[in-house]
């Protein structure tokens, strides 16, 4: 995505990647920032039904099972993921809080997807530490149709203001290398994304297609190791 970008895609507001409620981020468009994209269709954070951020539990760093009322737990290829708040100066910013989500390795969102409703898998809220990072240990995600693999993110002032839907200070998407994705892809419960990834590319990708190097995650590890995955998120 691009400096301040909010782009929809496909569907606009309804598909993948459509455009975010108007007043959902501040967006801040310094380019030093990053990139602002859409929260997509099933962000979990209130502004079109579900909030997850409501929730007892939201703050977690594992977010691979579901807490409260649900049960479930996606499987998948070990992931650990790491957001670096800082200014756009590189300075780390402590107490601020990251909400992260994503699909399972089927490509459905819980909260939203058939059957999904009562789930809440794969969603949680970090604080960032002294050095400004936010760690989740989750899966990879599957790719769906019509988009590259990431993971969604917002960036809020507090613990304090996420767990009450407060404002968001930037919305964004981190984007996994296709090597990555690959390797991920050849192991059971991933195989409707090796047909979605064929389809798929950066550049025609309608979040990442205007440039993703800076929402590209440096990822190092195995399919039998899991995988680390890093992200540096300078904020305005």
């Amino acid at each position: 995505g691009g400096p301040g970008g909010l782009r929809g895609g496909p569907g606009g507001g309804g598909g993948p990647g459509g455009a975010p409620p108007s007043g959902s981020s501040s967006g801040s468009g310094d380019p030093d920032a990053i990139p602002e994209e859409t929260a997509g269709p099933y962000p979990g954070d209130g502004s079109n039904g579900p909030d997850v951020l409501l929730q007892d539990g939201v703050v977690r760093s594992d977010i691979t099972s579901s807490f409260g009322t649900g049960s479930g737990t996606a499987d998948g290829v070990p992931l650990t993921v790491t957001f670096t708040v800082t200014d756009t100066d590189g300075n780390p910013l402590a107490g601020r809080a990251v909400y992260a989500w994503h699909c399972d390795a089927a490509g459905r969102y819980s909260l939203y997807s058939s059957g999904l409703e009562d789930e809440n898998y794969l969603r949680g809220v970090q604080e960032t530490t002294a050095d400004g990072r936010a760690t989740f240990t989750t899966i990879v995600p599957g790719c769906y149709s019509g988009r590259w693999p990431h993971v969604h993110f917002e960036v809020y002032e507090s613990l304090d203001v996420a767990t009450s839907s407060g404002d968001i200070v930037a919305t964004s998407q981190l984007a996994l290398p296709q090597d990555v994705c690959d390797a991920a892809y050849a192991t059971s419960g991933y195989e409707g994304s090796v047909p979605n990834l064929a389809n798929i590319t950066l550049e025609t990708d309608n979040v990442f297609s205007d440039g993703a190097d800076r929402q590209l995650a440096t990822v190092t590890g195995s399919v039998s190791r899991g995988y680390v995955a890093t992200l540096g998120v300078p904020v305005a």
